[in-house]
């Protein structure tokens, strides 16, 4: 499989929020592509808590996006996406690391898409100092993201799914 990376998502200010292990699958000059297994270990340093993650995702982290997109594969055919308003990421010595801007845009099996925490974005803009230009910047992401579902472009078109799994997995 692919070099292996440990994923890191801090809160604004470097506080390290939550980690887990990944392998990656493509990097392009865009992004890099991860497959995080099934039965990994999600450390959540913010609430101390340590979580079994029952599925495998596919997972992208752009280098000069504002978000990052989680797709869990639940079965073949129940997909759940999570995307997180987010600095662009890094990849530097096997981390993979991104400041979680709070935002959360999903897509559960069966349900629509929401945003999520916006109450914790509000919060924080005053709690942690959020300048007037990165609470825009993160409001502007969250509009290019909702762009690329309803246009159903990468990683939104299908490209991802359950045969490409299948794939991963085996290698």
């Amino acid at each position: 499989m692919g070099t292996p990376v440990t994923i890191r998502a801090y809160k604004y200010g470097e506080r390290l929020h939550y980690e887990w292990p990944a392998e990656v699958i493509k990097q392009t000059d865009d992004y890099v592509m991860v497959l995080c297994r099934a039965g990994r270990t999600f450390t959540h340093h913010t609430k101390g808590k340590t979580f079994t993650m029952p599925y495998p995702s596919i997972e992208i982290f752009y280098f000069n996006q504002w978000y990052t997109v989680a797709i869990t594969f639940q079965s073949a055919d129940r997909l759940m996406y999570y995307c997180n308003i987010a600095q662009p990421s890094l990849l530097e010595d096997q981390v993979l690391s991104f400041v979680d801007l709070d935002l959360d845009y999903i897509k559960e099996p069966d349900e629509s898409w929401k945003v999520v925490d916006e109450e914790e974005f509000i919060a924080h803009q005053q709690q942690f100092g959020y300048s007037p230009q990165l609470v825009a910047r993160a409001e502007q992401a969250l509009e290019e993201l909702k762009q690329l579902i309803e246009e159903e472009r990468f990683p939104f078109n299908g490209e991802i799914n359950a045969s490409l799994l299948e794939s991963v997995l085996k290698n």
